[in-house]
């Protein structure tokens, strides 16, 4: 396994100020990993697409390293921090793929962070994929978890937890609250992509050595982000294809599950340049039970002409509040928001609860491949999402053409993720400069002190949407791929 300890600041780039209401609030980025791999047969070096969890003063992060044109990376990285943090660690996974550790894949994509407090285990699940010859992009036989029991600083072999012949987008999540009757169960979303993406749920109660499947409803789905409730039910909001989001919820420990209740339609503006973004939601839950659903959505501008990120709340997973827009900018700017990574601190509940949002945009959203200018932003509530702060910018623009190449566009990631610990809120997202000749500087950073919730005046109290017609990023029927 390929570790490093990186202590205090040992990488770091200044942030601009920049004009109108986006203001940086801290001057430093932390580089938390590189991509190590040399195998001619993916990009280097390239890191995307990272989520995190915390608990405690634990903050675990795992991301794709070393990126394939057609789909899935080399290894899954990953890099801890145990002191709120202050300071961190990182490494591979072992023994998933050819690359590290002799695992048995080609390459594995779509990582996601769990802690089961109960057993005291940190969990990554990741899709596991193999190639299939030729020119044919490859499949996924496989959702895997990888364990660590020494607070997220060494990781095992991989279990199994589901197989079929083309799986994708796992998303993982595990009850931590001592007092719900589920306490330590583990639940795992992924879809079928053939059986037109249908959803599967399964369960673990050992600390994710072993898996069973649960009852679902049928339906289309891709990117479900489950979440568990103080009282142990599960709501797990995702994308219902083509155009929709929608959420299941289990009341009996991961069984069965009921719905799927509709939260909202996607309208969403295609990112310019062809980036790749689509419009799978994050979600989140605060210490009292409530929801909060966020995604990129058009809904508020006029001709639908660049994406606001919009929420949707709910306090028991089948009933769903009218969508808002998180007022980061006014409707009348060309400003394209879009790729949301939602954290709420459990610490907190309710209209005291504390939201940080990061996310990235583009300035101009009437923008080409070649001058289309990625930041990266941060905005925060104190008061459950009734009013916002002013935005931060936390990045210098990047240049799509610095990006990983996929096909379905330059990547930074299908998601996003920010995490609260300590009472302050860590993101974690794909940085890239300037390529060196062919190869590329895409890697994982965060801030190098944890981002303030400051709160703020702005709303979009009053606000109706000015488009009604939905149309989602995945504008043709199931199935559906994204990896």
């Amino acid at each position: 396994m390929l570790r490093q300890t990186f202590v205090g600041a040992t990488s770091v780039i200044a942030l601009l100020f920049v004009t109108g209401r986006v203001q940086a609030q801290c001057d430093r980025l932390r580089k938390l990993s590189t991509d190590p791999f040399a195998n001619s047969t993916s990009q280097h070096r390239t890191e995307v697409e990272p989520d995190t969890f915390a608990f405690g003063s634990t903050i675990v992060a795992a991301f794709q390293a070393g990126r394939f044109f057609d789909g899935g990376a080399s290894d899954i990285g990953w890099a801890t921090s145990t002191d709120g943090g202050s300071t961190w660690s990182n490494g591979f996974l072992p023994g998933i793929t050819k690359f590290q550790g002799s695992g048995p894949y080609d390459r594995v994509s779509d990582p996601s962070v769990a802690y089961d407090a109960r057993h005291d285990v940190w969990l990554i699940s990741s899709l596991a994929l193999r190639e299939v010859g030729g020119s044919n992009p490859p499949v996924a036989p496989a959702v895997v978890v990888s364990r660590s029991r020494n607070g997220g600083l060494a990781w095992a072999n991989p279990a199994v937890i589901a197989t079929g012949g083309d799986l994708d987008k796992n998303w993982t999540v595990c009850d931590t609250i001592a007092t719900s009757l589920f306490y330590g169960h583990c639940y795992t979303e992924y879809d079928d992509v053939n059986a037109g993406n249908q959803l599967h749920m399964a369960i673990s109660s050992d600390g994710g050595l072993t898996w069973a499947e649960a009852t679902v409803p049928r339906t289309s789905v891709i990117g479900g982000q489950p979440v568990v409730q103080p009282n142990g039910t599960v709501i797990v909001p995702i994308d219902g294809l083509p155009t929709s989001v929608v959420a299941v919820t289990s009341t009996n420990g991961g069984l069965s599950y009921s719905g799927p209740f509709t939260i909202a339609t996607i309208t969403a503006h295609p990112v310019a340049g062809n980036l790749r973004a689509p419009a799978i939601p994050s979600a989140e839950i605060d210490g009292a039970g409530q929801v909060y659903v966020v995604w990129h959505d058009c809904r508020f501008r006029t001709g639908c002409a660049s994406n606001d990120i919009v929420m949707s709340t709910s306090s028991n997973g089948t009933a769903w509040s009218q969508v808002i827009r998180i007022p980061i900018d006014e409707t009348t700017s060309t400003v394209d928001h879009f790729i949301p990574g939602l954290a709420v601190d459990r610490a907190t509940a309710g209209s005291s609860a504390h939201l940080g949002l990061t996310y990235y945009y583009y300035p101009q959203a009437n923008c080409s491949s070649s001058t289309c200018q990625l930041d990266v932003g941060f905005i925060s509530s104190t008061n459950g999402g009734a009013s916002w702060s002013s935005p931060m910018q936390l990045v210098r623009p990047m240049s799509l053409g610095w990006l990983a190449s996929t096909t379905q566009g330059p990547m930074v990631g299908d998601y996003i993720s920010t995490s609260f610990a300590g009472g302050t809120a860590h993101a974690v997202f794909a940085l890239a400069n300037a390529p060196s000749g062919s190869i590329l500087d895409e890697a994982m950073y965060t801030t190098t002190a944890g981002l303030v919730a400051s709160g703020g005046s702005a709303t979009s109290s009053g606000e109706r949407a000015v488009v009604s017609a939905p149309g989602g990023q995945f504008a043709t029927p199931a199935p559906v791929t994204v990896r």
